[in-house]
């Protein structure tokens, strides 16, 4: 399981930069004017996880297998997108594919990079892109409601859509829904608006440690647990160095205790509710993502349906157990193996080795 995150935003805040350092890549366009990215540019980033080393060591691994992260480059949005604007109902549709959306909010100024508003306002421009996708939600559910349609969709989707399209009509937030209906039904309804979301703050290289007055405007008004300062200029400049080394020394010299991917993925574990188990042995250790309150079946589907449709018991250490007797024998002889059945909750960390019939 991957999860995949849109990085939205006006044009030119920043977004293609971002991509380009997460995905150490050039995939993305990062030229100044708008639409340089028409169509999606995505990039799959292995997730680092320290465990992981630790796994192969004990383990001797010949493989090391991270868990992964996608990212998505949608190029700008602008006001009336909904309606078609700069290509708007093209890109909409791309956010309908992702897990999450990462709002990319522009935060410094600059006399080189062209904005397509007259001034900066964090607050203003994110409203804009909410506003786009609230209406563009809305035309999807007219749509879906019309009388001809109506009577292919269950009872409870078409109250789910009646309910999103009394609230996009009176000006309320959403995300009311999520508290009301499973999280199954309001995925067959792909509302752009109920997605989660993750806020960055792009400032310039001044502003990496404490944020400036936008970033500062901008938090007085969102969740600052949902929200990263990051400069996007930064992350690239840390991932055109290849050695490991002078990356650290560049984040210590400008006071950068984490690098944006990094805080990005913490962020988006938490804000998906996603956690990872392990695989190792001679072979490989891999890192695995599933939901929190994953059951054992649920977590060997991961690796092979199969496993999930045979499964008999999960052999189950914990990291630390794992790494304290060094590895699966002497965890077996001291008693920290545990031989759990279907009912069995995944917790974060956990090793485990299935027992299926084929």
């Amino acid at each position: 399981m991957s999860f995949k995150c849109g990085i939205v935003g006006l044009p030119n805040v920043g977004k293609s930069t971002l991509f380009n350092a997460l995905t150490n890549s050039s995939k993305a366009q990062a030229e100044n004017f708008p639409f340089c990215t028409i169509d999606p540019n995505i990039g799959v980033v292995p997730v680092p996880d320290k465990r992981l080393d630790k796994l192969v060591s004990i383990s001797n691994s010949i493989k090391k297998i991270h868990t992964t992260i996608s990212f998505v480059d949608i190029a700008g949005l602008v006001k009336g997108a909904s309606k078609g604007e700069g290509l708007g109902n093209k890109f909409l549709s791309h956010i309908r594919e992702v897990d999450a959306i990462i709002h990319m909010i522009r935060c410094f100024d600059s006399d080189d990079i062209q904005n397509v508003n007259l001034n900066v306002d964090p607050v203003r421009d994110l409203e804009i892109i909410e506003t786009e996708m609230k209406l563009a939600d809305l035309d999807s559910i007219e749509k879906r409601l019309d009388k001809k349609n109506r009577k292919n969709l269950e009872e409870k989707i078409f109250k789910i859509l009646d309910e999103a399209r009394n609230l996009i009509n009176n000006d309320k937030d959403l995300k009311v829904l999520n508290d009301e209906y499973e999280e199954k039904d309001l995925k067959q309804c792909a509302l752009l608006s109920i997605k989660p979301k993750l806020y960055i703050c792009n400032v310039d290289e001044q502003s990496i440690e404490k944020g400036n007055k936008y970033s500062d405007k901008f938090l007085e008004k969102y969740n600052e647990k949902n929200t990263i300062i990051i400069s996007a200029e930064i992350e690239s400049q840390i991932n055109q160095l290849e050695n490991v080394l002078e990356k650290e020394n560049y984040m210590k010299m400008i006071k950068m205790k984490e690098t944006g991917l990094n805080n990005l993925i913490k962020k988006g574990y938490d804000l998906l509710s996603l956690e990872t188990f392990f695989t190792s042995g001679p072979e490989e250790s891999r890192a695995w993502t599933v939901s929190k309150n994953c059951t054992a079946p649920k977590a060997a589907g991961e690796i092979h349906t199969d496993f999930e449709k045979g499964f008999i018991r999960a052999e189950t250490v914990s990291y630390k157990d794992f790494i304290d007797n060094g590895g699966w024998l002497k965890s077996k002889e001291s008693g920290k193996m545990r031989l759990e059945g279907k009912d069995y909750i995944v917790n974060d960390g956990d090793v485990l080795n299935f027992r299926f019939n084929t």
